[in-house]
């Protein structure tokens, strides 16, 4: 009979070789998981890049918004120095033109009482003239009458003539007044109208100066500038909104990216641990 070999497994070398199969597998393992970890950095990278852009373009934004709000402001609030103005000129124009009317009626007034004196004062002087003429026309058929009463007569003649002349003159001073304040009455009733038109053109509104109402409407510089505000306030306040979300944003990402830098530092040492263990094996 021939002899037969028989082989026995050598169990130190079935260990062995289980042994690199899971090193292996493990180095697999943490390859992937590095791999993973180094996509996951990259994702929270490029999400941090692109909220930085994001955020810097906004802050620029805003910068630019809060300096158009401010002008806007500082616009509204010049208006309102303006419709202060243009109220008080339309309200001191109001007053003096009223003032002149007055002046006018009170002139026409004096005129008209002027005038009646003149008519009896030229009534009392023909009266009195025929008197001293009547008089005087005696005194030559009767010598009885004294000089004293026809100096009297004579004097009384001159004082009423005179008092007619002076009167006249009055009465043209009167009629002077009267046409300086008819033409300044005028020139006061173009201001006031002017002012007016201003005080409306500015606050947008109407005045009935019979009434004293006020109608709305709809184009003024003050509504413009008021609503240049308002739009310039809004604009400012979604972008800030926005600035802030996007930080936030920024924030929490760069946070999330700290976190899985870490983790791939860690997964890398792992790896690397693991590779030289299984070169030192």
């Amino acid at each position: 009979m021939s002899r037969q070999t028989i082989l026995i497994p050598d169990p130190s070398a079935s260990d062995k070789y289980g042994i690199t199969e899971r090193k292996k597998q493990e180095i697999d393992f943490l390859t992937q998981e590095v791999l993973n970890a180094q996509n996951e950095v990259e994702q929270y990278q490029a999400i941090v890049d692109s909220l930085t852009e994001k955020s810097t373009k906004l802050q620029t934004e805003l910068a630019t918004a809060e300096a158009n709000k401010t002008q806007a402001l500082n616009n509204k609030n010049a208006v309102d120095n303006v419709i202060n103005n243009a109220k008080d000129l339309y309200e001191s124009s109001g007053v003096t033109y009223q003032e002149a009317a007055t002046a006018e009626d009170k002139i026409k007034t004096v005129a008209t009482e002027i005038n009646t004196v003149i008519n009896k004062l030229i009534y009392s002087a023909e009266v009195i003239n025929k008197l001293s003429n009547a008089v005087i026309r005696k005194k030559a058929i009767n010598p009885l009458i004294s000089d004293e009463l026809i100096s009297m007569v004579t004097k009384a003649d001159s004082d009423a003539n005179n008092a007619v002349a002076l009167t006249l003159v009055a009465l043209e001073s009167v009629f002077a007044s009267q046409a300086s304040t008819i033409e300044s009455k005028s020139a006061l009733s173009l201001e006031l109208l002017q002012a007016t038109k201003l005080y409306e053109f500015i606050i947008g509104e109407e005045i009935d100066n019979v009434e004293n109402e006020i109608s709305s409407s709809k184009k003024s510089l003050k509504k413009y500038l008021y609503d240049a505000y308002d739009i310039t306030s809004n604009i400012y306040e979604e972008i800030l909104a926005a600035s802030n979300d996007t930080t936030s944003q920024l924030n929490a990402t760069k946070n999330s990216l700290s976190k899985a830098q870490v983790n791939l530092k860690s997964l890398q040492s792992g790896l690397a641990a693991a590779n030289a263990a299984a070169l030192a094996s």
